[in-house]
């Protein structure tokens, strides 16, 4: 059962994703949580970052919207498919997420690149952060490897988290190299799949978030639902479906 460690409100701070606006997220620092309690807070709006358990507190913006995609009824586009096909050479693997040289070699890469495309403050990750971050230990947390068949080099890292009723896709780095190749949509395809296979109805994409480069994109995935609003963690949450 969760323990409840501490509950932070961030005071409002300028939006990283809508600079003309202003943001404050809500942490919870929890530990012990069970798959079946992940599952009960990704169904209102929380993500997960190690222990930090946070959505947005925004006040009278509400911008940032919770998503998620039913994994019967979904249907990629032609773009998504063609993306799904030039990928499908690499050798994917499930397992624990790891900390290593490697894998801060290739998040190293991929940001550097995010910084010089988007203009992204430099964020420098060690070993003790990122395994903070992404490594943390939690029954639920899954990692998916994509590496090259022919030289078994490490080209993507997705950290996802597997609860009772849904798989969340938390956050994917990759060789800059294959952003032509549309990795990152292969990425989410790949999630799916999985969450197909293993009877979960939903996969979490996140927040999409209309006029963020980095967020907008989820809006190009049909069908998908949409969370109504904040309930608390005693409310029931409604999601709205949205098609093309």
């Amino acid at each position: 059962m969760a323990r409840r460690l501490r509950t932070i409100l961030e005071p409002p701070r300028r939006c990283s994703y809508l600079p003309d606006r202003q943001a404050s997220l809500e942490h919870h620092i929890l530990l012990d949580v069970e798959p079946a309690e992940l599952d009960h807070l990704l169904e209102r709006g929380y993500r997960r970052f190690g222990p930090d358990y946070f959505r947005p507190a925004c006040g009278a913006c509400s911008a940032c919207i919770p998503t998620r995609l039913p994994t019967a009824t979904f249907a990629p586009s032609k773009s998504q498919r063609r993306a799904a096909r030039k990928c499908a050479s690499l050798v994917r693997r499930v397992g624990p997420p790891v900390v290593d040289d490697e894998r801060l070699a290739l998040y190293a890469a991929w940001h550097r690149s995010r910084e010089a495309a988007r203009g992204w403050p430099d964020n420098p990750v060690d070993a003790e952060s990122y395994h903070l971050q992404f490594a943390f230990p939690h029954p639920s947390a899954r990692e998916i490897t994509y590496r090259q068949p022919d030289s078994g080099r490490l080209v993507g890292v997705a950290l996802s988290d597997e609860g009772t009723r849904a798989w969340s896709a938390v956050y994917f780095f990759y060789a800059p190299s294959w952003g032509a190749r549309s990795i990152g949509v292969a990425n989410v395809m790949a999630q799916v799949e999985l969450a197909r296979e293993r009877g979960l109805p939903h996969v979490y994409l996140g927040y999409f978030v209309e006029g963020c480069p980095s967020l907008a994109y989820k809006g190009g995935y049909h069908p998908q639902a949409r969370l109504v609003g904040r309930p608390g963690l005693g409310d029931e949450p409604r999601w709205v479906t949205v098609d093309a």
